[in-house]
């Protein structure tokens, strides 16, 4: 990323503009599913998002730790709790890099649930759990406090569908072109996923979308490889807010920014 004088506002911009990244429990690519960790397993995930572009209005690359665990020991209904450290390509001095701690959980039933044939899986949560909230100050907040629910089936060829809602606080998804007070902190999630026993066992895929007119709207498309019970790795694309109108109070950048790969590494214990 560029450093100049002249580049360093508009980095600023951008930085406040596109919020922070998911710091979230189980996930499809990028929103939550309603697989929820089993009792005492533990899971550390390393996530990375790389934008395409170089450009200063392309928004920061993200770098996420996370730590989550299973701490029910039920069947038919699970809870995992996590936290995650989440750092932006920013080399200097923002409250974002300097508050980056998130917390996250999730309740959920499996699929069949309680030995009701033909259930669907529920799962409720919440994420984005920051520690910082003070936009009238410097325009930063990481206390997005986004709940969450889900139902997801799965049908025979076709893999798991998934829908669901959030809602979110308005005051730290505020965008210059959707500030605070205005329908920026709700939308839709679904998303459509399925193992490919036909070409491996070890492969599976995904698309998911999030609706909202806020820095995390966004399509993802992407695979997981497991290489082995204890470790997989996801890759895909994050295109942010494909169908979102950018108004002149955006100063003319999408609030997600630009589209970013990404790479998940999932090691469960």
């Amino acid at each position: 990323m560029k450093l100049g004088r002249i580049l360093a506002a508009a980095v600023l911009v951008v930085a406040l503009a596109c919020g922070t990244a998911m710091a979230t429990p189980s996930t499809q690519i990028w929103i939550p599913s309603t697989d929820v960790k089993g009792f005492k397993d533990i899971h550390i995930d390393v996530d990375n998002y790389m934008r395409f572009s170089p450009k200063p209005d392309a928004g920061p690359n993200y770098y996420n730790l996370g730590l989550s665990a299973g701490v029910l020991p039920f069947e038919n209904i699970k809870l995992e709790v996590g936290m995650d450290m989440l750092m932006t390509g920013f080399q200097n001095d923002n409250q974002f890099d300097n508050h980056p701690f998130y917390f996250n959980a999730k309740l959920g039933t499996p699929e069949d649930a309680f030995g009701v044939k033909g259930l669907p899986a529920f799962a409720i949560g919440a994420y984005n759990l920051g520690t910082y909230d003070k936009p009238e100050v410097n325009g930063a907040s990481t206390r997005q406090n986004i709940v969450y629910g889900m139902v997801v089936k799965t049908l025979p060829v076709i893999g798991r569908l998934s829908a669901g809602g959030y809602y979110g606080s308005s005051r730290a998804l505020a965008t210059s072109g959707n500030p605070s007070g205005t329908k920026n902190n709700s939308g839709v999630m679904a998303s459509w996923d399925r193992s490919m026993p036909e070409i491996s066992d070890k492969l599976w895929l995904a698309v998911d979308y999030m609706s909202g007119n806020n820095a995390n709207g966004e399509i993802s498309i992407g695979g997981s490889w497991a290489f082995s019970k204890q470790v997989s790795l996801i890759a895909g694309v994050v295109i942010f807010n494909p169908f979102y109108n950018i108004s002149t109070g955006d100063n003319g950048i999408n609030p997600g920014g630009k589209p970013a790969l990404t790479t998940q590494l999932d090691i469960a214990f």
